[in-house]
């Protein structure tokens, strides 16, 4: 069966032209808390899309309450050592299948956005945060420390001390402080949260996919590597493109001042 056929229990999926995804996270009397279920679906949806020739985007939300409220205290409180690192391991499954996806992934985010929520949204590509948004990594006050991989996106995406200062105090922060730290890439009001993110989606769906994704693993690559080999990797990834049908259409298009029309092959 199709990833497209299965009804999921913590989430709903839908599809919009020109190759849009949205993965809408269904836990509202939880404030779409993270449990088993939760990971376990949005890892077989993020690998389905990632193998479908027909998606471009994918865009996450909630509702207009929550994005996601972090771990399901009620779930992971009684773990052991071993219960715990089987979780973490769902956890990051479900991450790196949005993170290292060849498609990019939009954040819609409005309401909570807490904990592992966070986490979520910044393996997100592009991240819109409603105006009224509350975002947080509290998981501190719990006698824990971020888990989902925010002790190492934050300080790539901030700066270490900004990250320190959030996870050490585990405060509440709004989309304006996300704006100015640089974990935001706008802030509009909630009515437009989806509307925006359409928008990026519908630019990025007209966008060569094979171009998107090599760019895509180059930028991700850049957090980890030196700049020259960073650079290597950029050169094998551009190199490859040559090889494809949508760089003889993109350069064609430019040079007949027309609009190109990529396949993704």
């Amino acid at each position: 069966m199709s990833y497209r056929d299965k009804e999921y229990e913590t989430m709903l999926l839908s599809f919009e032209d020109p190759g849009i995804a949205i993965i809408q996270f269904n836990r509202p009397k939880a404030f779409n808390a993270i449990n088993n279920q939760f990971l376990d679906d949005i890892y077989a949806i993020a690998t389905g899309i990632n193998d479908d020739p027909e998606i471009k985007v994918m865009i996450y939300t909630g509702n207009e309450k929550a994005f996601a409220a972090g771990a399901d205290l009620k779930a992971v409180a009684d773990y052991n050592t071993f219960a715990a690192k089987i979780f973490l391991d769902k956890v990051h499954r479900g991450i790196f299948a949005i993170e290292d996806n060849a498609k990019p992934a939009i954040a819609a985010v409005n309401g909570l956005a807490l904990g592992g929520g966070l986490e979520i949204a910044m393996a997100c590509d592009i991240r819109i945060f409603a105006d009224n948004a509350t975002l947080g990594l509290p998981e501190i006050n719990l006698g824990i420390y971020p888990g989902g991989g925010a002790t190492q996106r934050m300080p790539r995406n901030t700066s270490l001390c900004i990250a320190k200062q959030l996870v050490f105090t585990g405060d509440f922060f709004d989309a304006a402080t996300a704006d100015k730290i640089g974990i935001a890439n706008a802030v509009v009001p909630t009515a437009e949260v989806m509307d925006t993110a359409r928008k990026f989606a519908q630019k990025l769906a007209r966008k060569s996919p094979l171009a998107l994704r090599e760019a895509k693993a180059a930028l991700n690559a850049s957090m980890n590597l030196d700049i020259k080999s960073g650079c290597r990797f950029e050169q094998l990834g551009w190199s490859l493109l040559f090889s494809g049908e949508d760089q003889k259409e993109g350069m064609a298009a430019f040079l007949e001042n027309r609009k190109p029309e990529f396949k993704g092959r």
